[in-house]
């Protein structure tokens, strides 16, 4: 295996050489959801220096504006669409700092990757692929709109904010999935589902020895992309684990964490408990038990699971009751797959994610997103996790709820992208509907009528670290995008 280090800047040695370039700046410029303002700002001063017109909206979504070239102003107007944002993923042991430090790319056998942290290739490349073609001189196209839209990974808010009657192109080209070859016309809706609760904190108990019990190694992903291959769910399986150990003894919670963003998998989870003394004793064999029983269970799928136990400091628990209401519903809770599509065979219909937690002694909270190509089964499923939280009297609220993206086969954008497909690569492309949330699906409901496709580059491990995207699909996107945009409309 060849690796080589590579840091934002020697990006723009790799081909296409424009498009390398402008991630370089992304890696550089950091951009967390709800903190995108500096790299919107560097945007649009860098398309107004090419003469473009640009624009902020209410939302803090940017628009670009490049004229079709001479000759092809009667051409129906195209907008290229990208989010800004990144989901901010690292391992514990990673010092990096999502605010103000650069991502590290490094270039591993044909593939760009981030160690210890996610990449932002998500949508990193598309953005940089609608920033290369905005400065290209040479490609002939109808009127151009570029919509790079903010807070996609937190809750699609640049999109739910986006105006109708802003975007006047009918047609749009959307830069966000993750599989070359296919292009996607239809993808999930859905809605958080926040559950928080408080309580009072109790001292710790007599004759009990505080411990830090961890749960680390799963693969993690994106929680719709990936939440069909079973992978290990952190805070459910530490769930489980504490309420084996509640079964040995006096076993108390003094804390609670686990998952970092509401549409990643956790990879890690963390518990504080104080633990009687008779058991501490024998607590780091129980904890080997239960991570041979783990890694049986998740064999060939969590290979790196491990459980480890660290004395610690604590002067506080959580009360009893609380602790009984958290981690039984925390364990009855559900997640993953509820429903495959009958409609869309091998597609997910409906999901769930329990993505975070953070307890404390006086009380805490949790997050489950809900994803469904129905509406109605996202509705449903959220209901559901709702009524089992009312049980305790324990509030749960939802919020952020978008609609799915309706697939279209008939749409006359996928004929002419399939098409090109078809003249640049000498071969057929495949169609695919996506579980997981896209903006297009709130676009296409604030602009009825708008034609819309969706495709983009090889990307693996999108909202975990080690997120990385093949070159080689970079550089076939960067032809058939450019192939789709100078085709539209002759």
């Amino acid at each position: 295996m060849s690796t080589t280090a590579a840091t934002p800047e020697a990006l723009s040695h790799l081909e296409p050489t424009a498009v390398w370039a402008h991630f370089a700046t992304l890696c550089r410029i950091p951009r967390p959801s709800k903190q995108e303002g500096p790299l919107r700002e560097h945007l649009r001063q860098w398309a107004e220096g090419l003469g473009l017109a640009t624009l902020v909206d209410q939302a803090g979504n940017l628009i670009v504006r490049k004229p079709a070239t001479p000759g092809r102003e009667h051409l129906p107007g195209l907008v290229l669409q990208g989010h800004l944002d990144m989901v901010c993923q690292k391992n514990s042991d990673s010092k990096h700092d999502f605010s103000r430090d650069p991502i590290q790319p490094v270039l591993q056998d044909g593939w760009v990757k981030a160690e210890g942290t996610t990449l932002g290739a998500d949508n990193g490349m598309g953005v940089a692929m609608i920033l290369a073609l905005l400065a290209d001189q040479s490609l002939p196209h109808g009127p151009i709109e570029a919509l790079f839209t903010v807070d996609e990974e937190a809750g699609m808010g640049g999109a739910q904010g986006l105006q109708p009657g802003l975007l006047q192109g009918r047609l749009m080209l959307n830069l966000d999935t993750e599989a070359w070859g296919e292009f996607y016309l239809g993808c999930a809706g859905g809605m958080d589902v926040n559950v928080a609760r408080t309580g009072l904190a109790e001292p710790m108990p007599p004759e009990h020895d505080a411990w830090r019990i961890s749960l680390t190694g799963l693969r993690g992903g994106h929680s719709g992309v990936n939440i069909h291959e079973e992978r290990g769910n952190a805070i459910k399986l530490l769930v489980r684990v504490l309420r084996g150990l509640e079964a040995l003894g006096d076993v108390r919670l003094v804390s609670l964490q686990g998952g970092t963003a509401r549409n990643a998998l956790p990879r890690e989870a963390f518990a504080v408990v104080a633990v009687p003394e008779a058991l501490a004793a024998d607590l780091a064999q129980v904890l080997l038990s239960w991570q041979a029983l783990l890694q049986q269970e998740l064999e060939g799928v969590e290979p790196r699971l491990a459980l480890r136990a660290e004395a610690v400091q604590a002067t506080q628990v959580m009360a009893a009751a609380e602790q009984d209401i958290w981690l039984q519903s925390l364990h009855a809770a559900p997640h993953g797959v509820r429903r495959m599509s009958q409609r869309v065979p091998g597609v997910v219909e409906t999901s769930n994610n329990l993505g975070m937690v953070e307890l404390t002694p006086t009380g805490g909270s949790c997050n489950f997103m809900v994803r469904s190509l129905r509406d109605s089964g996202s509705q449903a499923l959220a209901d559901e996790i709702v009524s089992l939280w009312a049980l305790s009297g324990t509030q749960a609220e939802q919020s952020g709820a978008y609609p799915g993206w309706t697939p279209n086969p008939d749409s006359p954008l996928l004929t002419l992208c399939q098409r090109v497909y078809q003249r640049e690569f000498q071969q057929a492309s495949a169609t695919q509907v996506i579980h997981a949330g896209l903006e297009c699906g709130i676009i296409a409901a604030k602009y009825p009528g708008m034609d819309i496709v969706s495709f983009g580059p090889t990307i693996r491990g999108a909202h975990a670290p080690g997120e990385q995207v093949e070159v080689a699909s970079v550089a076939r996107t960067w032809q058939l995008f450019t192939a789709i945009v100078s085709a539209i409309g002759t």
